[in-house]
């Protein structure tokens, strides 16, 4: 019986509320939403410091180990953290970094890209320790590298080692130049220039590759004029 009662109290309530004039409904509404404000917590005189500290933080690069053949799922998984957590002015940029190769199957040799680093993921973040359990929680990452897996940040020549920075090159070139990459796995190759992108620094490059032309986009501090 006092289930009955109370569901004819609830059905008598809701009827209540529909006859209500709608300047009440929307006085009910806004107060409903002030009492939310009210109880929503402020950040303490310590969040606050700590923000401003964490702000402060420059934007490194760092490496983090995943299980073997989870580069891919790792990446995905830490995205979706990122976006979970509202990450996105603490965590700014996830690679895996990739190698161009020649492949040689049935015979027949193509240019192929490879993960660079296998069971490794590269990211630019302002650490501090409260990211610590975000990150190395993501599934498919064990933990960042660095001594006793604590992390460390990159030197310049990684970052320039492995292109996670552009490089701004003064390079006088033009579309018909000719040029030899110095850097990759075509250096020493001589090709024509068939596009420059000055926004990306990268160049498009006509080579002979595998007794055929072939178009290949190269960054601009791969190439230089070729003295012929």
């Amino acid at each position: 019986m006092e289930d009955k009662d109370l569901q004819m109290q609830d059905i008598e309530n809701q009827e209540k509320d529909a006859t209500l004039p709608e300047t009440q409904v929307q006085d009910n509404d806004a107060t409903a939403t002030n009492a939310i404000d009210e109880v929503s917590p402020e950040l303490s005189e310590d969040q606050k410091a700590y923000k401003k500290f964490v702000d402060s933080l420059p934007a490194k690069w760092y490496a983090l180990h995943t299980f073997s053949g989870y580069e891919n799922v790792a990446k995905e998984n830490l995205e979706t953290v990122v976006e979970k957590f509202n990450l996105q002015d603490r965590i700014f940029d996830i690679v895996i970094p990739m190698e161009d190769v020649v492949e040689e199957k049935n015979g027949k040799k193509r240019l192929v890209q490879r993960k660079a680093m296998p069971c490794y993921i590269l990211v630019k973040i302002k650490y501090a320790d409260d990211l610590w359990h975000n990150i190395t929680r993501t599934r498919g990452i064990t933990g960042f590298v660095g001594p006793n897996g604590r992390p460390l940040a990159l030197t310049d020549d990684d970052i320039i080692r492995l292109r996670l920075e552009k490089i701004k090159v003064d390079v006088d070139l033009k579309v018909g130049d000719k040029v030899e990459i110095i850097d990759g796995v075509l250096a020493g190759q001589i090709g024509t220039v068939t596009a420059i992108d000055t926004e990306t620094g990268h160049v498009s490059v006509n080579v002979e590759l595998f007794n055929r032309e072939t178009s290949v986009d190269v960054e601009m501090s791969q190439v230089r004029k070729a003295n012929i």
